[in-house]
């Protein structure tokens, strides 16, 4: 039986944004798929979270745009990743890896 998408944690879906464009340049709809493809279907994250937090990712130098021709031939925005966004995902992975080992500790404590 699925599971029901999580709810995302402060701060994760920002490093979950920075590991999809990871991969590669890629429109809203497809970085929306990437997360969930990435989290094994526990993260749907939709346009009204998505989007304000692209721009606000954009804003903070950590992604570029462009516009471009989406699959279905229409005008879609693709985010890539910055060089400052390269160091931010490693900085915040890092981080995030840390944070889960000392609960998984406390879990087991």
């Amino acid at each position: 039986m699925p599971t029901p998408a999580a709810s995302l944690l402060q701060g994760t879906l920002d490093l979950l944004i920075l590991k999809a464009l990871s991969l590669g340049e890629m429109h809203g709809l497809g970085i929306s798929r990437r997360i969930e493809q990435i989290s094994q279907g526990t993260f749907r994250v939709k346009p009204g979270s998505l989007f304000p937090a692209l721009h606000r990712l954009e804003e903070a130098g950590w992604l570029e745009s462009s516009w471009g021709e989406s699959e279905n031939r229409r005008r879609a925005k693709y985010y890539l990743l910055s060089r400052v966004g390269r160091r931010q995902l490693k900085s915040e992975a890092a981080e995030w890896g840390r944070i889960s080992t000392a609960i998984a500790f406390a879990l087991r404590a």
